[in-house]
């Protein structure tokens, strides 16, 4: 059915349609509509059979979580930002055990200073914890993922991450096609857990685990992932069949079969990508662009392959390690050892900063012509960033930075003092 909704509203509506039994919800900007809407669900009796549970933090949300499947239910939870991060240890501690939990994070920037806006610093750093995750480039394939993540996880006895942006996704309103519950039936079928507590056939979940067999319980850990590289686009396949859409998969190129730079990017900036590349491509250029759906697994022969006849690639990218450059930029040129072509890293977006179609067609070119640094910020306000770090070498009391800054961009602005 098509519905005109906002994107956590139609999350929502497919999480309900997978059945979960425990849902853990905490608060947290801007995935807050996803879990109230699932609540209202619960309360008005759309989603039966469903333990809504209010928790005191997002850490407890997903060591409830973990609780309850754990004891062999389909469990679901949602976060975003620093609530990601405060589950950190339990991020880890439903991997390691294996614990088929999905969750959405309304992708947000991490503080200090603060901010509510979008970018990827949150999932990024927690993509090693051992989690399934994958991008959502529109509401549409936000939706489809969950339907799919269920599916995936539950198959793989592994946790899946569904990562969408915050406020680009989680509060467009957009026309959504949602399933019908005979169709999610037939798709998603009952969890048949692969360890359940049961006091019937009492055994520990979670034991300690020391140095003789620590590396083989990671190893295996592993193995998953690599399974993942196999039955993501097996369900993605299946799911075209039965729902008449493609979604999700490893990965979606985009106009590469003779392109010459390739732009890889994860999440909706694709779609700003995309109308560049048309633009360009009008205009002779020979581009293309590939969204990566998986990040972790990350799809490093997949990918090799469609960048393999490239002469360039850019990475766009909505978070960074300092110290290093780009996150993604380090698996593309991981995909690619053994071939010389250049990885550009173009850092964008940071704090929910909006990413313009000039300003891409710019740095593409600059690509193109073989004149980009191998690490560029987009829109960097050079001009700002020198007179702070003029001002902090000039004076020891130099003051906190984001104030600074602040107030250079805005000469008005006069802090207040209570």
């Amino acid at each position: 059915m098509l519905k005109q909704i906002e994107g956590s509203q139609g999350v929502a509506e497919a999480v309900a349609l997978c059945r979960p039994k425990v849902v853990c919800a905490y608060p947290i900007t801007p995935q807050t509509h996803i879990v109230e809407s699932i609540g209202a669900m619960v309360k008005a009796g759309k989603l039966e059979n469903c333990e809504f549970i209010n928790v005191d933090s997002e850490f407890a949300a997903l060591s409830v979580a973990i609780g309850a499947s754990a004891a062999g239910a389909r469990s679901y939870t949602a976060t975003a930002s620093q609530g990601l991060l405060f589950m950190a240890e339990a991020i880890y501690n439903a991997a390691g055990l294996g614990l088929p939990i999905v969750m959405t994070v309304g992708n947000r920037a991490i503080g200090a200073p603060i901010n509510i806006w979008n970018d990827h610093s949150d999932s990024m750093a927690l993509k090693d914890a051992g989690w399934i995750q994958l991008h959502a480039e529109t509401n549409q394939e936000a939706a489809d993922m969950h339907i799919q993540a269920f599916r995936l996880a539950e198959s793989l006895s592994c946790p899946v991450m569904v990562c969408m942006d915050g406020f680009i996704l989680t509060h467009a309103f957009k026309r959504i096609d949602v399933p019908s519950q005979e169709q999610v039936d037939e798709f998603v079928a009952d969890f048949e857990p692969v360890q359940q507590l049961d006091p019937g056939n009492p055994y520990s979940i979670g034991t300690m685990v020391g140095p003789d067999a620590f590396t083989e319980v990671r190893f295996l850990a592993y193995q998953k992932q690599m399974e993942a590289l196999d039955r993501i686009p097996a369900i993605a396949a299946e799911f075209s069949e039965l729902f008449g859409r493609e979604s999700c998969g490893l990965l979606r190129p985009y106009r590469t079969n003779d392109a010459e730079t390739i732009v890889v990017a994860l999440g909706p900036v694709n779609g700003t990508i995309k109308d560049v590349v048309d633009r360009e491509r009008e205009a002779g250029e020979k581009i293309g662009s590939v969204s990566i759906c998986s990040f972790r697994p990350f799809p490093l022969v997949a990918l090799c392959d469609l960048l393999e006849g490239a002469k360039r690639v850019i990475c766009v990218e909505k978070s960074f390690a300092p110290g290093l450059g780009g996150v993604l930029a380090s698996d593309v040129r991981m995909a690619l050892r053994g071939h010389s072509m250049p990885v550009y890293t173009v850092i964008a977006g940071l704090g929910g900063r909006a990413i313009t179609r000039k300003s891409l067609a710019y740095v593409f070119g600059r690509a193109a012509r073989n004149n980009l640094e191998d690490l560029t910020f987009l829109d960097l306000n050079l001009e700002v960033v020198h007179k702070q770090m003029a001002h902090a070498s000039e004076v020891r009391e130099s003051g906190p930075i984001a104030e600074n800054l602040l107030k250079a961009l805005n000469p008005g602005l006069v802090r207040r003092v209570s």
